[in-house]
């Protein structure tokens, strides 16, 4: 997909805010993961202003479309991108992590409006979009099941279970997202941790889905074109009614220079220091940023 210039610029544009508003929210909470919400933001605003079949006025409407983020540790980016598109204000972004808010630091589906499902235990969120996607072809529903998974999830055995699944039953109403930034927690080889590399390093996830039976498509996760050429590919759930696997290709902490590749940001608190360094590596004026 090809996206006109002013189209372009006001993705980009939401993609600095978000970004700064993640670090921003963390810093007020005290707690929160910064790294992976940083890595996917791409992908959410893309889902969320782009892709979804949503209306958040009406965030339990029958026929919309149904997201779920399995990685639920980067929920602050989740919160940030559907405070953007209006499902709540945010100014309420600054009660996150906090007692009796509604955002929660893993996403609760009984608090807020417009979640559905709650996660936070890896290797969950499959398994529930599939059933989300055989509850929508038993009811004749048309309405599209997306999933956004982390790659060092993805060593859950139950990831691979609902992907066989998915794949017998044809669900070509469900597409799974792969974030793969690529860096876990502690970072593939941690001094004193010995051999930390991901189980699935000499296989690439691509050809693992592959095998399961899925489309894959292969993309940079931080390109707005392909991830919307990707999704647009994978709605129309052809050639062979099957489940879309897209493998995002990322960067843990991407858009800021002390945060990208670092493990260290996988849940570091920013300063106030961090804050303005953030608003320069991003060029925003704090003035630009909705409160």
């Amino acid at each position: 997909m090809i996206l006109e210039t002013d189209a372009r610029k006001e993705l980009e544009r939401l993609a600095k805010i978000t970004r700064y508003l993640i670090l921003k929210t963390v810093h007020q909470s005290g707690a929160g993961h910064v790294g992976g919400p940083l890595s996917a933001v791409e992908i959410l605003i893309a889902l969320f202003f782009k892709v979804m079949r949503i209306d958040p006025k009406r965030p339990d409407w029958d026929d919309r479309d149904r997201f779920i983020l399995s990685k639920g540790h980067a929920a602050v980016g989740l919160y940030t991108v559907m405070a953007l598109r209006g499902y709540f204000p945010v100014s309420e972004l600054a009660t996150f992590d906090k007692g009796n808010s509604r955002l929660q630091g893993h996403p609760d589906m009984t608090r807020l409006p417009g979640l559905d499902i709650s996660s936070g235990s890896l290797g969950q969120g499959l398994s529930a979009g599939l059933g989300y996607a055989l509850g929508a072809k038993l009811a004749k529903k048309d309405f599209h099941t997306w999933v956004l998974l982390g790659d060092g999830e993805i060593q859950e055995g139950m990831v691979w279970e609902a992907a066989h699944v998915a794949s017998r039953y044809r669900l070509d109403n469900l597409t799974a997202i792969l974030d793969d930034n690529g860096l876990q927690q502690y970072g593939w080889r941690g001094k004193g941790r010995g051999d930390r590399r991901d189980p699935w390093d000499a296989l690439p996830p691509a050809r693992i889905f592959e095998a399961f039976g899925w489309r894959v498509i292969e993309i940079d996760g931080h390109d707005f074109e392909q991830i919307l050429s990707a999704c647009e590919i994978a709605r129309k759930g052809a050639p062979a009614e099957r489940p879309t696997a897209i493998i995002a290709h990322t960067v843990k902490g991407k858009g800021l220079p002390f945060t990208e590749g670092k493990h260290a940001w996988h849940s570091k608190v920013p300063s106030s220091e961090d804050l303005q360094r953030a608003l320069e590596a991003l060029g925003l004026d704090e003035s630009e940023v909705p409160r």
